[in-house]
C-alpha cells in the first residue's frame, strides 16, 4: 500500500495553474493511462494541462479517452509554460525511471519549469525537483489514483477507464507479483465508477492486425531455448517488418509468448529498431529479477518486467550479452 503523500507534494499541486504532463519515450499502456487520466483529474481541479509525447501515440492505445489531445509539437509546450508567476508552472513527469527517457527534449523540458516525478520503478534514479517515489507499487496508475483521492479530486469515468487500463498492462492483467490487496481494491472502484474490465481487456488485447500475427508467426520461428529450458529468446529484424508489412508497434508484447513456456524462468525478446538500436525485453517468474540485468546495461523496470537499448551493435552480439548475464545470475541463484 502507498505511503501517505507528502503535504508539500500536494501544495505544489495546488499552487501550479499550468500542469504540463509528461512520460517516458515509446510509452507503455501504464505510463499512457497514467498521463490521461491525471490530466483529467487535474483539469478537474480547474488547472490547465497538456500531455506531451514526442511521437505520436501507438495504434495499440488509441482506444484510451483523451488519447487524441496529445501534443507531439515542443514548440506548443513552451507556449503552453511561457508566461506567469515562478510557482505557477509544473511538469509532472510519470512512470519515468531516470530524466534519460524523458527522450529528446529532455534538457529543454527541465529547464521550462520545476518538476515532480512520480514513479514506481526499482530502478529509480533521482532527478527532477520533486519526487513521489513507490517502489513495489503496482503500477504509476495506482500512484495517480491515489492522488487523486488526497487532492479530495473527482475521478470521471474517462479517467477510470485509462487508470483500468494501465494497472492491467503494467500488470500482466493482474498476474504479476505486484498486484496487492490495495491493486485489488483500485480496481473494485474504478467498476463501481463505471470501468467494464470486458470491454478494456479486448482493447488492450484484442486488438490484432493480420499483419501482427504474421509478424508473431516469424518471431516464434526464432525462438531459442538455453539452460536447460530455463531462458527462452526470441527476436525480430527488420526484414521481418516489411516482409509482412507490419509496423514496429506490432511487435508490442511479444516478449509474454516465450514467458509462457512452462519451464522459463527469464525471456528475452531482442527488437531491431528503424534507427539502428536494439531494443531488449525482458520478463521472467519466480525469483529472478530482471531489472538487475537490465541495469548492466544502462536500463532499468521491476523484477518481473524490465529493458534496456543498445547502440551501434548487431542482434547477435546483443543477444550473446545478455544471454551472459542471464546465466551468470542463473547459476549463483540470484
Amino acid at each position: 500500500m502507498m505511503e501517505a503523500i507528502p503535504e508539500a507534494i500536494l501544495d505544489t499541486i495546488r499552487r501550479a495553474e499550468k500542469m504540463v504532463l509528461l512520460t517516458h519515450v515509446h510509452p507503455d499502456g501504464d505510463a499512457l493511462g497514467s498521463a490521461l487520466a491525471l490530466r483529467d483529474i487535474l483539469e478537474g481541479l480547474g488547472k490547465k494541462t497538456l500531455v506531451f509525447f514526442e511521437e505520436p501515440i501507438s495504434f495499440l492505445y488509441t482506444f484510451m479517452p483523451g488519447s487524441d489531445r496529445v501534443c507531439i509539437n515542443f514548440e506548443e509546450v513552451k507556449q503552453f509554460a511561457a508566461g506567469g508567476a515562478a510557482d505557477s508552472v509544473l511538469l509532472i513527469a510519470l512512470d519515468v525511471g531516470d530524466k534519460n527517457r524523458l527522450g529528446r527534449y529532455r534538457e529543454e523540458l527541465t529547464a521550462l519549469a520545476p518538476l515532480l516525478v512520480i514513479d514506481h520503478h526499482l530502478s529509480y534514479d533521482v532527478f527532477g525537483d520533486y519526487s513521489l517515489l513507490e517502489v513495489g507499487i503496482s503500477s504509476t496508475a495506482e500512484m495517480v489514483y491515489e492522488l487523486a483521492l488526497a487532492l479530495r479530486a473527482t475521478v470521471t469515468l474517462p479517467a477510470a477507464k485509462n487508470l483500468f487500463a494501465a494497472i492491467s498492462s503494467d500488470t500482466g492483467s493482474f498476474r504479476y507479483d505486484s498486484t496487492g490487496p490495495r491493486t485489488m481494491r483500485i480496481a473494485a472502484d474504478l467498476l463501481e465508477l463505471g470501468v467494464r474490465p470486458d470491454e478494456i481487456s479486448s482493447a488492450l488485447y484484442d486488438n490484432s492486425s493480420l499483419s501482427r500475427l504474421r509478424l508473431l508467426k516469424e518471431v516464434l520461428d526464432t525462438l531459442q531455448l538455453h539452460a536447460e529450458g530455463r531462458v527462452a529468446v526470441v527476436h525480430v529484424e527488420g526484414d521481418m517488418f516489411r516482409r509482412v508489412r507490419a509496423e514496429m508497434d506490432d511487435a508490442e508484447g511479444f516478449v509474454e509468448y516465450p514467458r509462457s513456456l512452462r519451464k522459463v524462468e527469464v525471456a528475452i525478446f531482442l527488437k531491431e529498431k528503424k534507427d539502428g538500436q536494439i531494443g531488449v525485453s525482458l520478463r521472467s517468474k519466480g525469483n529472478f529479477d530482471v531489472s538487475e540485468v537490465a541495469r548492466m546495461f544502462g536500463g532499468g523496470g521491476h523484477r518481473k518486467a524490465a529493458g534496456c537499448r543498445f547502440h551501434d551493435e548487431d542482434l547477435s552480439s546483443v543477444r550473446g550479452k545478455i544471454l551472459a548475464a542471464v546465466n551468470a545470475r542463473l547459476a549463483t541463484g540470484a
